[in-house]
């Protein structure tokens, strides 16, 4: 069976889609054949189409099922256990285990986009915390570095390992370029979280995910112990 990495956020819009396509270039460009998996899409554009979908897909070196890199498209850009209630669903779990083990047949390496942050709720149940832990993908923890980042990094740190998933790295990217003290900020989180920087990404409005390859250094990956899913 294939491996896999879970990609969360300290927030929203801070830029995991950017760092899950980062990712998926390096790691095709190093040979692997790879996909992107985005689990729950809310908020579609005036096209219809779910960006952070489309994004993945065309990263990626290897054909899916679009029911298997998006088991569920919800239409409100909101909460996605409200956004499901409103279109009458609800999200199951066990839905998205089983696309991801589809995925898992067909490539070498699954990267999988979460929503939100770590804890936001997916139903009366589950958030997107057991979601990573039931897929059992190490980490990779996106700080959008603004300020209110060291807390939100750390607490997220926490979240993860509470959960029993190790973290494979960090990225920190820049998405206030007014941020004060930005090298500092880095430098803090550097010394409390217990994984490797991957990289740093500068402010780059519309940049092309590829054009940020160079900047991470996914070395270390290779080091860590890749889960699988639980059945």
């Amino acid at each position: 069976m294939s491996v896999g990495y879970f990609i969360t956020g300290t927030d929203t819009n801070v830029g995991k889609t950017l760092v899950s396509c980062t990712l998926i270039h390096a790691l095709s460009a190093c040979g692997k054949a790879v996909v992107g998996m985005k689990p729950v899409a809310a908020g579609h554009g005036d096209d219809g189409a779910w960006m952070d979908v489309e994004m993945l897909i065309a990263a990626s070196n290897v054909s899916a099922p679009r029911s298997l890199i998006n088991p569920y498209a919800l239409i409100r850009q909101t909460a996605p256990h409200i956004a499901a209630i409103e279109m009458g669903i609800e999200i199951d779990t066990a839905v998205i285990l089983k696309a991801c083990r589809g995925l898992q047949d067909i490539a070498e390496i699954v990267i999988v986009e979460g929503i939100g942050g770590f804890r936001v709720p997916l139903n009366n149940r589950h958030d997107a915390g057991d979601m990573a832990r039931s897929m059992g993908f190490p980490v990779i923890l996106v700080v959008g570095m603004r300020l209110g980042c060291l807390n939100h990094a750390l607490l997220t740190a926490e979240a993860v390992q509470s959960v029993g998933l190790p973290l494979a790295g960090w990225v920190a990217n820049q998405i206030d370029p007014q941020m004060l003290d930005f090298d500092e900020n880095v430098r803090a989180l550097q010394q409390r979280l217990t994984c490797p920087l991957l990289g740093v990404l500068p402010f780059t409005p519309g940049v092309i995910a590829q054009e940020f390859t160079s900047l991470l250094d996914i070395s270390s990956l290779q080091q860590v112990k890749v889960g699988t899913l639980q059945n």
